[in-house]
């Protein structure tokens, strides 16, 4: 018996050399208005004692948590988590009262004034319906962002995971402390 698809995002981060095509082509496919972002890159600096100066990026969007504090505080269902992992915005329903936005604990998340609704990352729902992938993973020059089922054991983010895991490679979430459990895997060789 197969499982249920669960859509999840790995990072590569040692790949991401901040062109920020991911950004342009969210901003271009979802005409997300001027002053905000469906993702983002970070710059860092590494904690590592042996290199403490060494930059790097870290992009960054809707985590698309299975404990979503968004999905839990939404008084009209707006939010919601689906069966493949995709926490989504019904616009249809949402009140645009914002408590999505003040509940989010990664910033991903922005009241859009001209249609009235809050908004975020849905990893392209509508293209990976139809077989493709998000917007920023196809424009990702340098292959940093993997998209695709983590219950296929097949796909490329299951074997991009399996691989770091054989080579002992730091995998992280952010913030897994508040107990969110978010599906944006950050991998560093």
């Amino acid at each position: 018996m197969s499982k249920n698809k669960k859509y999840v995002m790995v990072y590569a981060i040692d790949r991401c050399v901040d062109c920020k095509a991911c950004m342009v082509a969210c901003k271009a496919q979802w005409e997300v208005p001027e002053d905000h972002f469906r993702t983002h890159i970070d710059e860092k600096y590494s904690p590592d004692r042996y290199t403490p100066n060494r930059k790097y990026f870290l992009p960054s969007q809707c985590n698309h948590c299975d404990e979503a504090p968004c999905v839990s505080v939404c008084p009209t269902k707006a939010s919601h988590k689906r069966e493949d992992g995709i926490v989504y915005v019904d616009r249809d329903i949402c009140i645009g009262c914002k408590y999505c936005i003040v509940s989010c604990p990664y910033d991903a998340r922005f009241f859009n004034e001209e249609v009235g609704v809050a908004e975020k990352c849905t990893f392209c729902l509508p293209w990976i319906q139809q077989g493709h992938q998000p917007a920023c993973a196809t424009t990702c020059l340098s292959n940093t962002r993997i998209f695709g089922d983590i219950n296929d054991p097949n796909s490329e983010v299951s074997k991009v995971l399996a691989e770091a895991k054989r080579n002992k490679n730091k995998i992280w979430k952010l913030r897994e402390d508040l107990g969110t459990e978010p599906n944006i895997y950050y991998v560093q060789s």
